[in-house]
């Protein structure tokens, strides 16, 4: 079987881990910092990092709307932590100036879970992955507020001291969203989901 070619958008952010992650999974991959790094491409991920930073770098490298016209085009996005923002069509306490990919009906609160040292993991039931619960890490971790009819929400936890359950993976079509980092545990499930959307076997 052919390794499908999938970018990780490389301006800011957790790019070793997405690129060392996918190329477990079988799939070809490459950094992408210029516009001219997204042809022929498969699909592409949007890592963890500091949403505002990475919306204000593409903009600079004139890779934001070409980011956009591909996914609107069909290209196959995975967003985690900060890429799940910059996936979202609508932002909450974001900077006024902020600009997103969009892509996925879904309104998205930045830093929701709280501040660095708010950083916590747990263990959550994945929609569509086999096998035990899905253990995440969250890094001043987005929630999605709420979402449109075509979003399929995969997985949820309980907001802060025990509230009620919040959103923190969803799908779109060949668009897939994560508020926590599986880019750092070893666990390559969710990964591997991806490149099977990106192949079209999901």
């Amino acid at each position: 079987m052919t390794a499908p070619l999938v970018g990780v958008f490389a301006l800011q952010g957790d790019v070793r881990e997405h690129l060392r992650a996918l190329e477990a999974c079988g799939a070809a991959a490459v950094a992408v910092r210029r516009p001219a790094e997204l042809a022929g491409l498969a699909g592409i991920v949007l890592p963890g990092g500091e949403s505002t930073t990475m919306s204000k770098l593409a903009v600079a490298f004139d890779l934001l709307e070409p980011l956009r016209e591909a996914v609107r085009g069909g290209l196959p996005a995975y967003g985690s932590c900060a890429g799940m923002i910059m996936l979202a069509d609508a932002v909450l306490d974001g900077r006024p100036d902020q600009e997103t990919v969009g892509g996925i009906d879904m309104t998205v609160r930045r830093n929701a879970f709280g501040r660095q040292v708010d950083s916590f993991e747990a263990d959550l039931h994945f929609a569509e992955l086999a096998g035990p619960a899905v253990h995440a890490v969250f890094i001043r971790a987005p929630w999605v507020e709420s979402v449109g009819e075509q979003v399929r929400v995969l997985g949820t936890v309980p907001g802060p001291d025990g509230g009620e359950a919040r959103i923190v993976a969803v799908r779109q079509g060949n668009l897939l969203a994560t508020s926590f980092h599986p880019e750092l545990t070893g666990d390559t499930r969710v990964h591997h989901y991806f490149v099977d959307i990106v192949r079209g076997q999901v």
